[in-house]
This record gives structure tokens, C-alpha cells and sequence, in this order.
């Protein structure tokens, strides 16, 4: 039987018009015209779970003209976040993110309604303006039909949180197979705590912020030995969409060709053999050998920073330098120079240290920064 409905389309990473200012507040810079035949093809192949945020700048205008203005309402699903720890001072502050989202996605009601990236000292921002009760009274109006939440922490605060709110519909939980068993990201750990009280759980970053489509050349080598003709990425999604009681995987996609090779195997989507099971320990164990900086590129750091420092562009450099000891390159056009054009240096950050509040992998950004500071700005 086919199982199209656990490739979920995640829009973060919303692919750009060239040339747009990113950081434009009045023009979108996001290629519509392509989102919108990533949605058609997305929709045709009978998947329907869309996933965006508040905190994703104009994805959800985006998605209201890609989708939500052309297609019935109840023919998909439409996750949304509220991100309480960004720019919030009162509870009102945080529910004008609710307000903001209904309106700029005209959708009416959100499917899935998630408190966005709960963990560390960003969980008292939800408890503090008492968001629970919030998203519990919209679910009763029917503004939300399942609430949960977002998880970069600790399996032990997720056994709190969910221990206080049972009321909860699902989790979304960072689950790849190179943080499987990693001991600051703790995949496992947070899956089976989820599963133990019985929450369908949401996949982010199967594919690690792109980092498993392309991986380093050892890794990419066990994947290819195993099945020269399947995609790297593949393994990955393929990976937590085998896990019992997953609702949906959000794959990050930002163009055409990631959408139709995403549906070329998730169409008719295929668990992991035992064989395949094996191959993927063997890529895990090749990829924990490299020492990279585990970032994602989910921006939330960058929402913090005063500096406005290039804190995934320089960590991405940082990962090109490692892994090809290449300079030129890792400082050129796919490198440094691009990754933190139209943001501050390295060697601006300040040590304040709010980015690593707000990192979901733990990062010790100051650190990294000073080392990114000491290759890229001299």
C-alpha cells in the first residue's frame, strides 16, 4: 500500500529569486512561481503536509499564495509555529504571532499549531505567559486542530514537559541518523521518551540542514557502495520515515529537483531493510569521525544576535575548510564571502552570548566564531 503522506514539505529554506534582498521587509523575496510548482507536484503525488513558522521570514506569505490561494482548504494540512523567546516581552507580544500568522496565510485554522523550539530557558517564555492555556482555547474556538511543540533539549526536560501538559496532540523532534545516538543532540532518547507517551511525532531535520544530501566523501562512499543509483538524501529521510509513529518527515526542500527526488521514494515509501539498516550504522560511524560544527542553518541565532554576525555562513565555511582544507574555497563563492554577505564578520561578535541560548544543537557559537574569526578575517 502506498504511504505518501509522511513526506511533509518544510519551508524553511524556500528557494530565492536571485538577486532579491533576503532581508527586505516590504518585497518577498522568495521564488513563488517555483514554490508553486513544488506544490503542485507535492499535492498531485497525494502528500498534503505543509509546515512553515512565524519565525521563517515570508514563508508564510509564500505558502498562502502557492497553496492556500489555490488549492480547497481541506484538501492539505498546514503546520504553523509561535516563537514566544523571539521579540516578546508580554503575552500579548506572543499572541500577535497567532494573529500575524492567520492573517498573512489566510488559511483560517491551522491543522497543526506548534509553541516553536521549546528547551533550555526558551521553555519558560511558554510557561511564563501561560501559552498553554492559549493554544488550548483556540483549539476549543477551532482556530487549532492538534497543538504541540517544537524540541531541541534534553529527553529529561521533554519527560517534564510532557509529564505537565498530557494534553499535547504531537511532538516535532530533531531525528537523523547522524544525531541518532550523538549525545548533545540525543535523537533516540527524545523518540522514545515521545513514544512512551503515546505522542505521533513530526520529523525536522532528517537530512540535517542539507548536511546528509551532500555528505563528506567517506560517507557518501558507504551510501553509493550500498546503491550507486539512490540519492544520499534518500538514506536520510528514508531513515525517520522507518520509525514507528511518525506522522510526518519535513524535508527542507528549496527547488524542483529536491521535490521530485524526495517523491521518487517517498511516493511508494519502502521502511529500511535489515541490510540497509546496517548501511546506514556504517555512514553514521564514517560521519562521526569528522570533526564539523553541527549547524543546521536554522537561523534562530541570527534572530538574537545584535551583532547581526553571519553565524551559519561563517560555520558552513568553517565545515567546507575542514573537510577539503581547501581556503580559496572555503572563503569564495561557496564559502565565506557568500555566506555572510550583508551581515557583520567573525570578528564582530561581542561573546554576549544569546545566539547560544537560541541554538537548538547546543553550539558553542562563541567559540567556533572566534575560530571562524582567526581563518576568514585576518
Amino acid at each position: 500500500m502506498k504511504d505518501t503522506k509522511k513526506l511533509g514539505f518544510g519551508l524553511m529554506r524556500l528557494p530565492r529569486i536571485e538577486g532579491a534582498d533576503p532581508n527586505s521587509e516590504t518585497v518577498n523575496p522568495i521564488d513563488i512561481d517555483q514554490v508553486k510548482e513544488m506544490v503542485d507536484l507535492f499535492m498531485e503525488a497525494g502528500c498534503t503536509y505543509f509546515d512553515t513558522a512565524w519565525a521563517y521570514d515570508w514563508s508564510e506569505d509564500a505558502i498562502r499564495q502557492a497553496l492556500v490561494e489555490r488549492y480547497p482548504r481541506e484538501s492539505y494540512t498546514l503546520a504553523t509555529k509561535l516563537a514566544a523567546w523571539i521579540e516578546c516581552e508580554t503575552r500579548e507580544d506572543a499572541i500577535a504571532q497567532f494573529e500575524s500568522s492567520l492573517e498573512l496565510t489566510q488559511a483560517g485554522y491551522f491543522d497543526y499549531y506548534l509553541l516553536h523550539n521549546l528547551g533550555g530557558k526558551r521553555t519558560e517564555f511558554f510557561d511564563c505567559f501561560d501559552l498553554w492555556s492559549f493554544v488550548k482555547e483556540k483549539k476549543e474556538e477551532g482556530l487549532i486542530k492538534n497543538v504541540g511543540f517544537s524540541f531541541h533539549a534534553t529527553p529529561e526536560e521533554l519527560e517534564d514537559i510532557l509529564a505537565k501538559h498530557p494534553e499535547v496532540d504531537f511532538v516535532q523532534l530533531q531525528i537523523n541518523y547522524a544525531d541518532w545516538e550523538d549525545p548533545m543532540i540525543q535523537s533516540r532518547a527524545n523518540y522514545e521518551v515521545a513514544r512512551r507517551h503515546g505522542k505521533q511525532i513530526v520529523i525536522m531535520e532528517p537530512i540535517k540542514g542539507g548536511l546528509l544530501a551532500n555528505p563528506p566523501a567517506s560517507v557518501e562512499k558507504v551510501l553509493k557502495d550500498a546503491d550507486p543509483d539512490v540519492s544520499s538524501a534518500s538514506w536520510a529521510v528514508r531513515f525517520a520515515a522507518s520509525l514507528e509513529g511518525v506522522l510526518a518527515v519535513l524535508s527542507g526542500m528549496s527547488n524542483l529537483d529536491q521535490m521530485k527526488d524526495n517523491l521518487s521514494y517517498m511516493t511508494d515509501f519502502q521502511p529500511l531493510s535489515q541490510e540497509e539498516c546496517a548501511v546506514i550504522e556504517e555512514a553514521r560511524e564514517e560521519l562521526a569521525k569528522l570533526p564539523i560544527i553541527p549547524c543546521t542553518s536554522c537561523g534562530y541565532c541570527m534572530k538574537v544576535c545584535p551583532q547581526n554576525v553571519g553565524i551559519p555562513g561563517s560555520f558552513n565555511a568553517m565545515n567546507l575548510y575542514t573537510l577539503y582544507g581547501n581556503l580559496e574555497y572555503a572563503k569564495g563563492k561557496e564559502g565565506f564571502d557568500v555566506g555572510v554577505a550583508g551581515k557583520a564578520r567573525a570578528d564582530a561578535c561581542i561573546k554576549c552570548g544569546m545566539c547560544e541560548e537560541a541554538c537548538p544543537q547546543s553550539i558553542p557559537i562563541r567559540d567556533e566564531l572566534e575560530k571562524a574569526a582567526e581563518v576568514f578575517c585576518v
